[in-house]
């Protein structure tokens, strides 16, 4: 699953594909928000921790994962 993160004053947003489920990272959000201080941490499909201060996310876009066609289809 493929989850965006948006943070305040940055260029980029920060993009990471994770294999926790989207309620899992849902619930990771919601609940860093509603505490109001402290740090969104996430972990990609590598073992890799994203930690965003709560004070600097400015968005988070949770997408599953849609296969991709390959070559040409007539619509």
């Amino acid at each position: 699953m493929e989850v965006k993160i948006g943070v305040q004053f940055a260029p980029r947003e920060l993009v990471l594909e994770s294999e926790q489920t989207p309620a899992e990272v849902e619930s990771a959000v919601t609940d860093v928000i509603d505490r109001g201080t402290g740090t969104l941490i996430l972990v990609d499909d590598r073992g890799r921790r994203v930690i965003v201060p709560v004070e600097k996310l400015a968005y988070v876009e949770i997408a599953e994962e849609s296969p991709r066609t390959v070559g040409f289809t007539a619509a």
